[in-house]
């Protein structure tokens, strides 16, 4: 083997394990893999543990019933009542008949309206007209002796002057002309009184107003009479205005001022307001229902406006500074007593509550509650106190905005 042999084997010899250097590449790597693989094993166990959590809150949450609540609404410097009350014709009347006989003719219906003065129908009075004749004819009998009295009277004056008659005759002459004076009056009152009676077959109105009731026909027999005897013929009432009657609660009597003008509704007329005046009022609280009686005058001259009909006089009254007010279906009757259903810090709180005025839809609260309150609506009869609730995001209608 040659020099440059023997070089080149001994540059390609290996070269021993101890003197060659370690590589460290696949720790590295080794490592990273394992921090990756913990990495990713750390990160799905977390994963799934919030998944977990988020799933036991939404079960929670979902466990807490919602409720709907409103807010108590504070009264400000006045508030309004509304009152309910009947609407009457300013006059309303029966008519009647002062004769008896037989309906001739009637010249109005139901729903006619009428001048004072308008006939309204005829009776004949075949009976009455023989006894006006009668009477006529005594008083014309009566007038004749009277007259013949008289004459004989002067006569007996003239001769006890010359003293041919005795002053006895002469008395009893004068007293005679006296007795036919008397009787003639008599007669003569009568006649006026079937006069009188005569004139009633003509029935007209007292005062103008609408027909609301006949009850009487061509032929009908008529006895003469009042509301104690035999039934009306016609019924008048006067429209172009109304009454109105309200009971006015007792602690709103004091707030009640004479002349003052009030707006008036009905459920006929819904939208629209009438205006009323308050006219007067009973000056005394009755006893049972402890209220006042209020009259309210409602002008009607278009005769829109019906007697009959169910009203609303709303007033304005001073409001209790510390009182508030909440719908009637917040109210929880309990055997300890009056209670509210308060949200407070996500619990119920069954809140005793003290109640005033009843104005129908709702109830005035002097005591138990404030205007802050969330005070729930219809709440069942199994409500707990200290129960867990979450208040529904759209509040109940008549919630505070």
């Amino acid at each position: 083997m040659t020099q440059n042999e023997s070089n080149i084997a001994a540059a390609n010899a290996p070269v021993p394990s101890q003197n060659r250097p370690r590589s460290k590449r696949p720790v590295i790597i080794g490592a990273i893999l394992v921090l990756g693989i913990g990495l990713a094993v750390f990160k799905g166990i977390h994963s799934r543990v919030e998944a977990e959590e988020q799933l036991h809150s939404v079960a929670q949450a979902s466990a807490i019933p919602f409720v709907d609540v409103v807010y108590p609404k504070g009264n400000s410097e006045a508030e309004e009542v509304e009152l309910p009350g009947n609407t009457q014709a300013f006059t309303d009347t029966p008519i009647y008949a002062r004769t008896s006989g037989y309906v001739q003719h009637w010249y109005v219906d139901i729903g006619a309206h009428v001048k004072q003065g308008q006939l309204l129908a005829v009776i004949e009075t075949p009976e009455l007209d023989q006894q006006l004749a009668q009477a006529k004819a005594e008083l014309k009998n009566a007038q004749a002796n009277l007259q013949i009295s008289q004459i004989t009277a002067t006569r007996w004056q003239k001769l006890i002057k010359t003293n041919s008659v005795s002053q006895q005759e002469t008395d009893q002459a004068i007293s005679d002309l006296g007795s036919k004076q008397a009787l003639v009056d008599s007669n003569k009152a009568n006649v006026d009184r079937l006069e009188q009676l005569q004139a009633f077959e003509r029935i007209t109105a007292p005062f103008d107003g609408v027909i609301t009731a006949r009850n009487t026909d061509i032929g009908a027999l008529i006895q003469a009479g009042d509301n104690t005897g035999p039934k009306e013929l016609f019924h008048l009432a006067a429209v172009q205005k109304l009454r109105v009657y309200i009971p006015v609660p007792e602690v709103y009597a004091s707030s009640i001022k004479t002349g003052e003008q009030v707006p008036v509704t009905l459920d006929a007329f819904p939208g629209e307001k009438f205006t009323g005046t308050l006219v007067r009022n009973a000056d005394a609280i009755d006893s049972n229902s402890r209220t006042l009686n209020v009259e309210v005058d409602v002008a009607n001259p278009s005769g829109r406006l019906m007697p009959g009909a169910y009203a609303f006089v709303h007033l304005k009254v001073p409001a209790s500074t510390s009182a508030v007010s909440v719908p009637t279906n917040v109210l929880l009757f309990r055997s300890e007593g009056l209670r509210a259903g308060v949200v407070r810090n996500g619990h119920i709180q069954l809140t005793p509550i003290t109640i005033g005025q009843d104005y129908g839809a709702s109830v005035e609260v002097l005591s138990g509650l404030s205007s802050q309150d969330a005070v729930i609506v219809n709440p069942s009869d199994s409500l707990a106190n200290g129960a867990a609730v979450q208040i529904a995001q759209k509040p109940a209608d008549g919630a505070r905005q």
